[in-house]
């Protein structure tokens, strides 16, 4: 019986693994983590992650032939292949500090597997990694592994959160790369025979080591840049009076762009859109290719500039101050379907207005009071490490209160930012919702989610991302 054993059990190595089990009876398949808590929630009903359809696969292989552990060590040593799904966070010191991968969990990982391995295996990254990884770790392990053989293996995930158990089960394509030996072929073919049991052959791409490792840093840049491309189409748009919606719609239906990451929002999210653009940045500069890395910085400038237009636009209207008022935050997570709150732009969003001092109400579904909290106090990029290895939020903070419903949110608020698209925000009672707010009652949509003609006969004073402006704002600076 082949095993598999995955390091990390986290968004990308729990589902993952889940899927595989799922679809390979015949593979025994073991997700380790060092986190007690995270093993328990993987081995209990309420799972440490929220991804729609994860619970079934979970439950009908849980305890068959998928295991999860905190004895990393035996699964390793038990394992065939050993995937390594763990954090690479983008450094926050010393060389590279901001723009390159921290690799401190990647290597731990690589020394362990070559101190416990006492037979050949297959080492498979999963992480996001810079290009060359695969060379550094494939270095750790020869000179570690007392004459084991290991070949280095990168398979790149292209999950998409709040879709990811789909994107498992009908992939666009798996891709692996590895060394171009007779070793490292056959490495690739048992790995292939592993997704074979449900992808079919002409799915699974097969490259060389360096270009599955670029191949996920390019495919996450070119999709961040399509959003930054209507953002900043967004701001003309506000600016001449053209609406973004229909714009976006007319290029998008031009077949060589396409509709898709067209619509024009706050600002993109999530662990990887960033981080990867940074990482893509400094390995650009690394090997003297300033203008390269020049243009894709500008990614995320436009990103953080979509953000802090939106804050100034909250404060401009709102008699250029929002000291005291109370703003309803209607979602936190970066997108709808999943409680990741990694680099979502509810975080600067929130964080600009309580720079002005003003109280915020926060509503998602899906995200907890305690992750809230952390988010609005951790400094940037400590999200990606440990949880064990995070500071801890102040919780004397009176300025931010999480509630369970949108309704207790928006009560008494003088203005309501829509962050995240979940489908509730779009069938809430704005009759409701107005009739319970102080007034003149605004509504800022991030998400372009609302019918703004049907809010504005209701009484709102409607802020809507690239669309014409309200009477109201048109005066107001969009930048302060």
């Amino acid at each position: 019986m082949l095993k598999i054993c995955c390091i990390g059990a986290g968004y990308v190595g729990g589902p993952t693994m889940a899927v595989i089990a799922l679809k390979c009876p015949s593979i025994e398949v073991a997700v380790v983590d060092i986190s007690k808590s995270r093993i328990a929630a993987w081995n209990s009903d309420q799972l440490p992650i929220y991804e729609p359809g994860l619970d079934d696969v979970v439950k009908q292989c849980r305890g068959k032939n998928l295991f999860f552990s905190t004895d990393v060590e035996k699964h390793v040593y038990e394992a065939d292949i050993v995937f390594v799904s763990v954090n690479t966070p983008t450094k926050t010191r010393g060389l590279g500090a901001g723009k390159a991968a921290d690799l401190t969990y990647w290597e731990s990982a690589a020394r362990m597997i070559a101190d416990v391995s006492k037979s050949d295996k297959i080492v498979v990254e999963k992480s996001t990694v810079p290009v060359k990884t695969a060379e550094a770790i494939e270095k750790i392990l020869t000179h570690n592994g007392k004459g084991i053989k290991f070949q280095i293996l990168s398979n790149p995930e292209f999950l998409a959160e709040g879709t990811a158990i789909q994107d498992l089960f009908n992939p666009d394509r798996v891709l692996i790369g590895g060394r171009e030996t007779p070793e490292g072929q056959k490495a690739i073919q048992t790995l292939k025979n592993v997704y074979a049991h449900w992808v079919p052959e002409k799915k699974i791409l097969t490259t060389n080591l360096w270009s599955a490792e670029l191949s996920k840093l390019a495919a996450n840049a070119f999709l961040a840049q399509r959003i930054s491309s209507v953002n900043a189409m967004s701001a003309l748009c506000e600016a001449t009076g053209a609406n973004v919606t229909q714009v976006s719609y007319a290029v998008g239906t031009d077949t060589r762009i396409g509709p898709k990451f067209l619509n024009a929002s706050v600002g993109f999210g999530g662990s990887c859109f960033q981080k990867d653009i940074l990482n893509l940045v400094y390995i650009c500069e690394c090997n003297g290719l300033p203008e390269v890395a020049e243009y894709w910085k500008q990614v995320i400038k436009v990103n953080d500039y979509q953000k802090s237009r939106f804050v100034n636009r909250v404060v401009s209207s709102m008699f250029n101050t929002v000291a005291t008022k109370k703003i309803a935050i209607l979602g936190f997570a970066f997108k709808k379907d999943t409680g990741d709150t990694r680099e979502t732009p509810a975080i600067d969003v929130c964080k600009g207005l309580l720079g002005d001092k003003a109280r915020l109400s926060i509503y998602d579904p899906q995200v907890t009071e305690d992750q809230i909290q952390r988010d609005l106090w951790m400094n940037k990029f400590d999200w990606d490490h440990p949880i064990h290895l995070q500071p801890t939020s102040p919780t004397t903070e009176k300025k931010v209160s999480v509630v369970w419903d949108a309704y207790e949110a928006t009560k008494d608020a003088d203005g309501v930012c829509i962050l995240t698209e979940w489908d509730e925000f779009k069938s809430l009672d704005y009759q409701k919702v107005y009739d319970n707010m102080r007034k003149p009652a605004f509504v800022f949509d991030g998400r372009n989610i609302v019918d703004v003609e049907k809010l504005r006969e209701i009484g709102f004073i409607v802020y809507s991302i690239g669309k014409p402006l309200d009477p109201w704002l048109k005066d107001m600076p969009a930048v302060a």
